[in-house]
């Protein structure tokens, strides 16, 4: 329970109980007056010292171990106002060699003017008995350090910025935090980790920066660039980004942003090309961040590179192909054999198709085929689940691309690199629909010349989470032969799952089996109401289907929904799925989200610290609520969950997973799948969503719809298009052109 107002409280901190230097997270004990017993002040809190006197504001609460407590939201260090105070707080560790006994004797020489000494004429410490010239200097430097450190505090959270981000600005400038946040606050937005471009707008307007200032149209133009990257798209065409700038910062749209683009654009944060012929999305300039601009540039010439180099011979592809049949005991259709052929003649393939077409049984093949030629392969793929699958599927070690490219959290980069290429001959890459842009570049620069790299997907579900559609744009280049299948197996189109997965992808309307049918594995279920979609799905995890199918709700079910908010949104439903799957047990709290142990959770972003990825899943396993900590066991390539652990700052970047959206699910197959599809995600609905959702199933697929929102959603093939050069880019260096900019 809490109170519903904010309380002030103003006291002296008599006990630091708990605290992360990293984090910020502090647990103070303060005896503030009035009080019989010493309060509890927990939060992401500036430093501070025993003795001190601090003014926190926030909600009292009553937590169940700890009892009452004050959940801060902000703090400030306030000067001692008594001399036993003084000397707590000079002899509190505050200063290098100053102890008890040498602050005790500085406040008896000089009293209640002691902290007015130390600020304007610390020379009077040589006063004091016992302090040399050496000694006195070093106090002194002490002192104003830390006189510097509440200065930022007290400037910072005056002009709007909270406890946490005070802490995270002075990290990163010091002792500069003022002159940094004063002279350009925008700043903040490029080179703070977590701050974005509104927390900086708020800064800055607090601090009297005028709303037609350069600086902040520059740095609102940046944060339109960086949002278009966010959902995917490469570019952004400059018309577009100057009316969605202008609109968000208030502005006519004027000559203004012209400028600023042109600001930026020298500055190197941007890149402006021109368009002028058919094959582009649009007409006149288009704008990239620099970063995806070099990406798509590197990228694109190496893809041309490696599919013009020299490959290791593989021998007789018949013959290769008769050994393996003959080992496997099945024979290959006309267009697996089409798709082996053009990996032995070519260096670099695709290899696409939807469910049921026989990709992994190519997949096997050609490692059978490259043991067979004598040459070291590496098999990876986006995701450690999907690694897994490919792993259990050919009896090989398959890994995650971020280990293949072994890569560095303490420097944020790959070890592997044009410098230090991937030591194999082959390397075969699975569900490369999912790789993004920044990644295929990473990749490809890792591949040296000679190597063979066949790149294995279904270009026909949504594209990567992150920015580009590499695998659509390396297939629409025709600079490699790719191979499509379309042939689906007989025992895979006995699978309603399959061929429903295929009437979407040919626009039409997927169907279900009657309830009563024994071993059916598709069903659709109408509700027009969301709540009442919403009530059928969460009676549909927890009850009816692990009844009649055995599945495990946590472990064996996965809800796929079109959006995050809503009835029938991932977090509406998570919270629901929680309260009935998983009611109970340790917990952490943290703004109106509680998690507990044995929830399942997902990695909201990519977290180089701690190697794990946007998507990676995962279930807590311990939680310390003294500590504000927890442990989180992620699925790997492997048998045994990695366990990692969490501590406050970056609760934020894990969520619920009981339900998530159907681009988070990309890369992953679960054993039963449920989907809602309501007109309320109108939005959202595309047919790519729709056949993407459907294939992540691999035993059962429940959709629970309104009638009108299937019609919407495989009538819609336009939602999932982005805004990429790279096709263009590769179809340019092949032919040994390049594109101006």
């Amino acid at each position: 329970m809490s109170t519903s107002t904010e309380t002030i409280i103003e006291g002296e901190v008599i006990r630091i109980t708990f605290e992360n230097a990293m984090t910020g997270y502090r647990v103070l004990k303060v005896n503030v007056s009035g009080r019989f017993e010493p309060l509890a002040v927990v939060g992401i809190l500036p430093p501070v010292h025993i003795g001190g006197r601090v003014r926190a504001h926030g909600m009292i609460v009553v937590d169940p171990k700890f009892g009452e407590q004050l959940q801060a939201v902000g703090l400030t260090e306030l000067a001692p106002n008594t001399r036993k105070g003084i000397a707590n707080y000079l002899g509190s560790g505050l200063i290098p060699g100053v102890g008890a006994a040498t602050a005790q004797r500085i406040v008896d020489t000089f009293g209640d003017a002691t902290l007015k000494v130390l600020d304007e004429t610390p020379e009077r410490l040589r006063e004091v008995g016992g302090l040399g010239a050496k000694r006195i200097a070093s106090i002194a430097g002490a002192w104003n350090d830390q006189r510097a450190v509440r200065e930022v505090m007290v400037f910072l959270q005056a002009h709007g910025a909270s406890t946490s981000l005070a802490t995270r600005i002075w990290k990163r400038y010091g002792s500069r935090s003022i002159h940094v946040v004063s002279s350009d606050p925008y700043r903040l937005a490029i080179e703070v980790k977590g701050v974005g471009f509104k927390t900086a707008d708020k800064i800055a307007q607090s601090i009297g920066i005028a709303s037609d200032s350069p600086r902040r149209i520059e740095a609102g133009v940046l944060h339109i660039v960086g949002e278009t990257a966010d959902v995917g798209h490469t570019f952004i065409p400059k018309g577009e980004l100057i009316e969605r700038a202008a609109a968000m910062l208030g502005l006519p749209a004027d000559r203004s942003f012209d400028f600023a683009i042109s600001e930026l654009r020298a500055a190197g944060l941007i890149v402006v090309e021109a368009t002028s012929d058919s094959s582009d999305f649009t007409e006149g300039d288009i704008v990239f961040a620099r970063e995806l601009h070099d990406a798509e540039e590197r990228a694109a010439k190496q893809i041309v590179a490696l599919s013009a180099a020299r490959a290791e011979p593989l021998g007789n592809a018949a013959a290769a192909i008769a050994a393996f049949e003959a080992k496997s005991k099945m024979p290959l259709a006309v267009q697996q054999r089409a798709a082996i052929e053009a990996v032995a003649e070519s260096p670099v393939v695709v290899i696409t198709g939807g469910p049921g077409v026989g990709k992994t049984t190519i997949v096997r093949a050609l490692v059978d085929i490259f043991s067979r030629a004598g040459l070291t392969m590496a098999l990876a793929a986006p995701t450690g689940r999907a690694a897994k699958r490919m792993a259990d599927a050919t009896g090989r070690e398959a890994m995650t691309l971020h280990r293949l490219l072994e890569f560095d959290p303490k420097s944020s980069t790959f070890k592997r690199s044009a410098a230090r290429p991937i030591e194999v001959g082959a390397l075969i890459v699975d569900e490369s629909s999912m790789i993004d842009l920044p990644m295929f570049d990473a990749l490809t620069q890792a591949i040296a010349s000679g190597v063979r790299l066949v790149l294995v997907g279904d270009v026909d579900q949504l594209p990567s989470v992150g920015p580009g559609a590499v695998l659509h744009d390396v297939i629409a280049s025709r600079a490699v032969p790719c191979v499509r299948l379309t042939q689906i197996f007989r025992q895979a189109a006995e699978s309603m799952i399959v061929r429903n997965a295929h009437r979407v992808h040919s626009g039409e309307i997927p169907v279900g089996a009657d309830a009563a049918e024994d071993g059916a594995d598709f069903f659709v279920i109408e509700r027009d109401d969301p709540e009442a979609a919403r009530d059928v799905i969460i009676d549909l995890v927890t009850r009816r289907i692990p009844r009649k199918f055995g599945f495990e709700p946590v472990r064996d079910i996965q809800v796929l929904t079109p959006m995050h908010r809503g009835p029938c949104g991932a977090i509406a439903l998570n919270d629901a799925l929680q309260a009935v799957l998983n009611s109970e047990g340790a917990s952490v709290s943290k703004g109106e989200r509680t998690l507990r142990v044995g929830d399942k959770v997902m990695q909201l972003r990519n977290d180089y610290d701690r190697a794990v990825w946007n998507g990676d899943l995962g279930v807590i396993t311990s939680i310390d609520g003294a500590e504000r900590s927890m442990t989180i066991g992620f699925e790997t390539a492997g048998d045994e969950a990695r366990q990692v652990s969490y501590d406050a700052k970056a609760f934020d970047d894990v969520a619920l997973a009981y339900a998530c959206t159907v681009h988070k699910s990309q890369g992953s197959e679960y054993p039963a799948v449920v989907i809602p599809l309501l007109s309320s995600h109108f939005v959202m609905l595309s047919r790519k969503l729709l056949y993407t959702a459907i294939t992540r199933g691999k035993r059962l697929v429940v959709l629970v719809v309104d009638r009108r929102a299937l019609p919407l959603a495989v009538g819609e093939v336009k939602n999932a298009e982005r805004y990429t050069r790279m096709a263009r880019r590769i179809e340019r260096a092949r032919a040994g052109h390049f594109i101006e900019s």
